[in-house]
């Protein structure tokens, strides 16, 4: 069901402008510069990724990747973003609104990672900025949900830094590098109460 959903999908996903990153809907020709950050990162991500296929850094599995970043965007279920550094064109990460439920809820969880030399230089919390307005105006969730591992204390920092604010704790919530993990909730609304 796709009420309130806002985004006219005959036209491609606008790019979402921040403080020095602009977020872009990833394409084809993106494969060189986004295989050869994920393979110079792989060791850094590893610990707070799902386990990676053994063919995930072809190109045919980035053309499924996109595949399935279209259906989602057709079907609105999901929105995926590359996160490009303003000066210049550099992929520096990801990030994704995923698992979009409407009607009721309008809400969407938030999913990122940055490239290894990248990190600790505030793209992901300008990116993270960013697609926060994207999110409560152009797609009218009300709600954005997001979990990290415990022992992450970046992407804790990063989610603290944005505005969410701790919820929970899930026992074995997901599989990330093929081990069943704790993670913290936590959760920002469209209108925080005070």
């Amino acid at each position: 069901m796709a009420f309130f959903r806002t985004i006219n999908f005959s036209e491609p996903l606008p790019s979402v402008a921040g403080e020095g990153v602009v977020l872009r809907m990833p394409q084809m020709t993106d494969y060189n510069d986004w295989t050869a950050l994920r393979d110079l990162s792989r060791e850094f991500l590893t610990p707070w990724e799902p386990t990676w296929p053994a063919d995930d850094l072809s190109r045919s599995a980035f053309r499924r990747r996109l595949r399935r970043y279209a259906e989602d965007l057709r079907t609105d279920q999901g929105y995926a973003f590359l996160i490009i550094r303003s000066s210049d064109d550099a992929l520096v990460g990801g990030l994704t609104l995923a698992n979009i439920r409407r009607g009721v809820a309008q809400a969407g969880s938030l999913g990122y990672w940055i490239g290894l030399p990248f990190a600790r230089h505030g793209y992901m919390t300008a990116a993270a900025r960013a697609i926060i307005p994207f999110a409560f105006g152009t797609l009218r969730l009300h709600r954005l949900e997001a979990a990290c591992i415990p022992t992450n204390a970046g992407s804790i920092r990063l989610l603290e830094n944005t505005g969410f604010v701790r919820e929970g704790y899930a026992p074995e919530y997901l599989c990330i590098n093929g081990t069943w993990q704790d993670h913290v909730l936590y959760g920002r609304l469209k209108d925080p109460k005070s």
